[in-house]
């Protein structure tokens, strides 16, 4: 599976951003799509997955409210909508995809640059 991450952006605080990711190679019905971000100096954090047989999803607490995850099954592709953004949202946003069979995420695109201003 190769993973093409887009939408990123300089945004103010309480703005939107919406981020792509872009499958190809297989479909994503055996899989998990995840998206993290890594802000500078911080390790890497889970801010949201879905499972795509289903729909079925989950946020962590510090984005619960805000933060929202769709696919689209046609076109093989995640969405990460962003609401009420805040300065600590900033950081570089990951998709990444793991297999039902996997306890990893395996395939990880190139990341997309999230900037929030305060």
């Amino acid at each position: 599976v190769q993973l093409q991450a887009s939408g990123g952006g300089l945004v103010q605080a309480g703005g939107s951003l919406r981020l792509s990711c872009a499958a190809s190679g297989r479909t994503l019905s055996s899989y998990v799509m995840g998206w993290f971000r890594q802000a500078p100096g911080k390790e890497r954090e889970l801010v949201g997955a879905v499972t795509w047989s289903t729909g079925s999803s989950y946020y962590p607490d510090f984005v619960k409210g805000r933060f929202t995850i769709s696919r689209d099954k046609a076109k093989n592709t995640a969405y990460l909508q962003m609401n009420s953004l805040k300065p600590e949202d900033t950081g570089i946003y990951y998709c990444a995809s793991q297999h039902r069979a996997s306890s990893t995420y395996d395939h990880w695109g190139q990341g997309t640059l999230v900037t929030v201003s305060s």
